[in-house]
């Protein structure tokens, strides 16, 4: 969706690639995408290294739900590391928000959203922190949905041990945040996402067209290459 200039060339460009984008202008600087079998489209697009930032990928064998498919980069993310998380089918607004998460918190990126019953919408107090998230829930209280998470390696590995509970192994990631809440762990919201869209449906994707025209003008520089060290990245495809 959209395109972008390599030397004398114009390119279409993956939906996948904002959110690629705005990870690297963040200082990601390893990238594990999240595929199905036979997604090999994603591999020939984007091979082994992008603007500076080296490329693994793991397979989901079947569909098992977000956690599940996150929790596939366990074995690449050391816990000193800060981890950034993003959903490939999806364009969002600021192109930093990534850089506006305080680093060593479970923090979540908030977008206002009309319709946050199809999301998970995020219940905070006034201070930011995260009380409890409505997973896809009619009527929700919040207008506010997460569209990217940053959070520490350590946290990652936590929210991973609870996932593997016998009496858990959630679908969705905003009931295990809810079950780490509900232990003691914190988490904060932070309201600095101005536009989300979905581009998996076809209101979303004329919606990502238009937010594609009005975030080009007038026009962005393309993001400069980071080489920030500790950090890693999980695109979901």
């Amino acid at each position: 969706m959209g395109s972008r200039i390599e030397g004398d060339h114009e390119r279409p460009r993956a939906v996948s690639e904002y959110l690629v984008e705005r990870m690297i202008a963040a200082g990601a600087t390893r990238l594990c995408f999240v595929i199905s079998p036979g997604k090999t489209d994603i591999l020939e697009y984007y091979g082994g290294r992008l603007w500076g930032a080296d490329i693994a990928y793991v397979v989901q064998p079947a569909p098992g739900g977000l956690c599940d498919a996150v929790f596939r980069a366990i074995p690449f993310v050391r816990p000193d590391e800060e981890v950034l998380i993003g959903l490939p089918d999806t364009i969002w607004t600021p192109e930093n928000g990534f850089t506006q998460l305080p680093p060593g918190r479970l923090a979540f990126l908030l977008f206002p959203s009309e319709h946050p019953e199809f999301f998970d919408a995020v219940v905070t107090q006034t201070d930011g922190s995260v009380q409890h998230i409505e997973v896809k829930q009619k009527n929700a209280t919040s207008g506010w949905i997460w569209g990217a998470i940053r959070m520490p390696g350590t946290i990652f590995h936590a929210l991973h041990q609870l996932w593997l509970r016998p009496e858990r192994g959630d679908e969705y990631l905003g009931t295990l945040v809810n079950a780490y809440i509900a232990e003691g762990g914190q988490a904060v919201g932070v309201h600095a996402g101005e536009a989300y869209v979905d581009v998996g449906t076809l209101h979303g994707y004329r919606r990502a067209i238009s937010l594609l025209v009005e975030e080009s003008t007038p026009a962005t520089p393309m993001t400069e290459e980071i080489t920030t060290h500790a950090r890693y990245a999980t695109p979901l495809a």
